[in-house]
């Protein structure tokens, strides 16, 4: 196994007494080694880049949030629009879409002070063998208060809407 041999410093083109970037570090009395003391400089780093972190943490935070909201209406949306389908009256369309909204919204997502869910029954007047449209939309005012940033509002409106076919040959 070979050794490698050290070089010394005038080897490796330094004068001696100075560091590597060529200031007289010694000469001021720096230190022993030749290198400026970095005392102190992790402390100011964690000073100046901690709050920047923990903004940008709250930020990504903030983002899943209002997606999880966004997710969470349009998919009680499509599922009260799909429940107030298989209903056999417009009267009880929008019951099942009321119910079914509030139920999902409640499990998953807490809305203030309740869901707002409209339903366009005006597809039940279709004659029989044509196909008619529900249309049901949701409106969910998401709190935000949680999350405490700077300009940031108290809560969010989210509004989805969902289409969905009524059987044409359902029974009336």
């Amino acid at each position: 196994m070979m050794r490698r041999a050290r070089r010394s410093r005038a080897a490796r083109g330094l004068r001696p007494g100075r560091d590597p970037v060529g200031s007289a570090a010694t000469e001021r009395g720096a230190g022993r080694s030749g290198w400026r003391s970095e005392a102190g400089s992790a402390s100011l780093e964690v000073v100046i880049l901690a709050p920047s972190l923990i903004g940008l943490t709250m930020l990504v935070v903030l983002a899943g949030l209002i997606g999880l909201a966004r997710q969470a209406v349009d998919q009680t949306a499509w599922e009260a629009a799909r429940e107030a389908s298989l209903a056999r009256t417009p009267d009880q369309a929008v019951v099942q879409a009321t119910s079914r909204a509030q139920a999902l919204l409640a499990g998953q997502f807490d809305c203030l002070p309740a869901p707002q869910v409209t339903v366009d029954t005006t597809g039940f007047d279709a004659p029989p063998g044509q196909t008619g449209l529900v249309r049901v939309e949701v409106v969910c005012r998401v709190d935000l208060s949680d999350i405490t940033i700077p300009g940031l509002p108290g809560s969010l409106t989210i509004q989805a809407s969902a289409t969905s076919s009524i059987d044409a040959y359902r029974g009336r």
